[in-house]
């Protein structure tokens, strides 16, 4: 059986950054598609459809952040994860990128073998809705909201509410601990994986930008101060 492809672009002004990621990424198996700017980055999202994308926050003529908002805005690119690459203290960014559905983030400087391991740690969240059995169909509905874990679709009062993996990951956690308090380390855990890096404020981000998308059924999140969050019981 012939291995099935997987597409990474990576979009950063650095010549030497994209030499260094194309040379690993590709010594690590993956096919690379390599832009410099934004525009070029969203017309080769919307052509090629890559796997994931490595999208540098500080880009000439439009900002990392800007291309990220496109990319989510579309239909047919924002299924695509993200992993932003940012400067050492670009605490604000890092934030703004959550807000606006990245997946992970790396500091720069940075080492190939931890970014690869990043990339294969999103690769694989991203992956495991579309590989639930068919045989473990189940649908929960809590008022207005409904969640299909199969077909990986959420309906708030009949409309599709469209999700990245990471927020379908976490609002079925959410759900199914219904009345129970999550704590932010155990959210990290089952949504994210405990072999990922990202930060306790990631989950604060994903959940505020969650409970957007779900509009009237964003309400059944409640926050617990200093704890984490937990899914409305009734």
């Amino acid at each position: 059986m012939q291995k099935q492809e997987i597409k990474i672009l990576v979009v950063d002004d650095e010549s030497d950054i994209l030499n260094l990621l194309d040379y690993n990424l590709k010594k690590a198996g993956f096919t690379v598609l390599l832009a410099k700017d934004g525009p070029e980055a969203i017309e080769l999202a919307k052509l090629k459809k890559p796997d994931l994308i490595v999208l540098d926050i500080m880009l000439p003529n439009m900002e990392g952040t800007e291309v990220l908002r496109r990319l989510k805005n579309k239909e047919s690119t924002h299924p695509i994860p993200v992993i932003m690459l940012t400067a050492k203290g670009e605490e604000v960014d890092k934030v703004i990128g959550f807000e606006l559905g990245a997946e992970d983030y790396i500091t720069k400087p940075f080492s190939p073998r931890e970014l690869i391991l990043r990339v294969r740690a999103v690769l694989k969240r991203s992956a495991e809705p579309k590989e639930t059995p068919v045989s473990s169909d189940k649908i929960i509905s809590f008022n207005e909201l409904s969640v299909d874990y199969s077909r990986h679709k959420v309906t708030v009062n009949g409309a599709q509410i469209v999700l990245s993996s990471t927020e379908f990951k976490l609002l079925t956690e959410l759900l199914e601990a219904k009345g129970r308090v999550l704590s932010r380390d155990t959210i990290l855990d089952r949504a994210w994986g405990q072999d990922c890096y990202v930060i306790q404020r990631t989950v604060d981000t994903h959940v505020r930008r969650l409970r957007a998308k779900l509009k009237s059924a964003g309400k059944y999140i409640e926050t617990v101060r200093g704890v984490g969050y937990r899914f409305k019981e009734d």
